[in-house]
């Protein structure tokens, strides 16, 4: 991927977002890696007003060229998850509705359907509060993706990663469709959740499903 390649990807992305309805104005950042750094959204940009240009790259020190725009406020926590997870090749933080209602309520998204399983777990859990753009934000983000590929943020909103710009957006889109069904069934009494064990098998089949690379013409037992 070309520097113009990921500053093109990270505005149509914002784009999408918003179209979609999964993040409004300025709130929410985008990311992907780059080299010793990170190409991040700018600070403060509503989508329509993004150009590629304006994006940032942020080295892993933190510094930013000369002249360039501000970083999103919560870039550290795009760099700590980074430098933390070499899976992670893309990061959406956005403001979804249900995901957000849910964070706000401190209350994760549990194994109530087993789409659930795309963020990496039986369940989406909630990272503990702390002010947007903070180190101690950044700490406690990183550390409840440990293993995982999403999570909520507690009165704040949704973050995925992905191994592409596209994943990520689409973990992040599935997890909230999931939150907008949880918020459905907590209304008519609650869901019936699926349990451990299933869930474990739900993971397992997760870790063999869609395409991956092999001999062409030659199918495997996975499949």
């Amino acid at each position: 991927m070309t520097e113009a390649d990921a500053r093109q990807q990270l505005v149509d992305a914002m784009r999408t977002l918003d179209a979609r309805g999964l993040n409004r104005g300025t709130s929410g950042n985008l990311s992907v890696r780059f080299g010793s750094g990170m190409f991040v959204t700018p600070s403060g940009v509503t989508p329509d007003r993004l150009t590629p240009d304006m994006t940032v790259f942020v080295d892993a020190d933190g510094s930013v060229a000369a002249g360039a725009a501000r970083p999103s406020s919560e870039w550290q926590m795009h760099m700590g998850i980074y430098l933390r997870r070499a899976d992670a090749q893309a990061i959406v933080h956005c403001h979804a509705r249900h995901s957000t209602i849910l964070a706000c309520a401190h209350r994760e998204i549990p194994p109530l359907h087993y789409m659930v399983a795309v963020g990496g777990g039986a369940s989406v859990p909630v990272a503990p509060y702390a002010t947007f753009g903070s180190d101690e934000l950044a700490g406690h983000v990183v550390q409840t993706l440990e293993g995982r590929r999403a999570c909520l943020m507690a009165n704040h909103g949704l973050i995925a990663l992905g191994p592409s710009l596209p994943l990520a957006m689409a973990i992040a889109e599935e997890i909230e469709e999931q939150a907008a069904v949880y918020c459905g069934t907590l209304a008519i009494g609650g869901p019936k959740l699926l349990d451990h064990a299933e869930m474990d098998r739900i993971l397992d089949a997760f870790g063999r499903y869609g395409q991956r690379d092999r001999e062409p013409g030659k199918a495997t037992g996975n499949d």
